[in-house]
């Protein structure tokens, strides 16, 4: 496989229908920034940890992967370039975060960024991923007839700030059922009821971010589904966030299996 790469994003491309994103992989803060946040940020603890290492076997299996270099503290390409609210009535972070997923404030006082700043961040950071994004899917479409989107999360399973109590261990995000065809959901759905090893859901609290919700377009053949794991699958939830071998290996079947039946649909049947 070739390899295209930047200074913001790694583009792996595959042979088969299927592209994973993994677009909160990131841990690079610019320097000149770094002086205007909280010293807590620099540990970057909000990352979507390790998930290259955890979904290595996709790139083994033909699918193409997308990963970002920076940190969502800089910019969040999960969310959608006018700023609205992903989930309205709860506590949401922003395109340009201002606070951890524990609520405190990410910047120091009077240091967060303006309009004018964060559509520069929007432009230099964001634009060229879902650019890239968007590319590669054409591309998967033009070869196979369809595309299919494996948008890769993970996060701590307590965080009362973003939500009530603790999450499902796995949350299978199709926007309500709009981002891919039903029987694309159903079929993934019988997966995750099949195993017992992990709690589930699908549509619950993360229903999909931004990149599901857009670019998922199953009436155009682009089929979008999101995962959001909790850390505790394949890693402890305290720092210093280094992968557990024993999880990972009970983990990624499951998650292969569920590429795999990605891979098996067919949108005629």
């Amino acid at each position: 496989m070739n390899l295209n790469g930047n200074e913001i994003y790694t583009l792996y491309p595959g042979t088969k229908p299927l592209l994973l994103s993994l677009p909160h992989v990131g841990t690079q803060i610019p320097p000149a920034l770094l002086p205007r946040l909280t010293p807590r940020a620099a540990e970057v603890e909000d990352t979507d940890w390790h998930l290259e290492a955890v979904y290595v076997f996709a790139r083994e299996m033909g699918a193409s992967v997308i990963v970002p270099r920076h940190s969502r503290y800089l910019i969040d390409l999960n969310r959608p370039p006018e700023n609205a609210p992903m989930y309205p009535g709860a506590n949401n972070t922003e395109l340009c975060p201002t606070r951890y997923f524990t609520g405190e404030p990410l910047y120091r006082a009077g240091q967060a960024p303006n309009d004018a700043e964060v559509a520069q961040r929007l432009a230099r950071y964001w634009r060229p991923y879902h650019d890239a994004l968007a590319a590669e899917l054409a591309r998967l479409k033009a070869t196979h007839g369809h595309a299919l989107l494996w948008d890769g999360h993970s996060i701590r399973s307590e965080l009362p700030w973003l939500f009530d109590g603790q999450l499902p261990a796995l949350n299978l995000g199709t926007a309500n059922g709009c981002s891919c065809a039903p029987t694309l959901r159903s079929a993934l759905m019988q997966v995750l009821a099949a195993q017992t090893a992990y709690s589930h859901v699908t549509d619950g609290r993360f229903k999909g971010g931004y990149i599901t919700r857009h670019h998922g377009q199953p009436e155009q053949g682009v089929h979008a589904v999101q995962m959001e794991m909790c850390w505790h699958t394949y890693m402890p939830e305290e720092g210093p966030w280094q992968l557990d071998t024993q999880r990972v290996q009970r983990l990624q079947p499951l998650l292969r299996q569920l590429l795999q039946t990605m891979l098996r649909w067919s949108p005629h049947g």
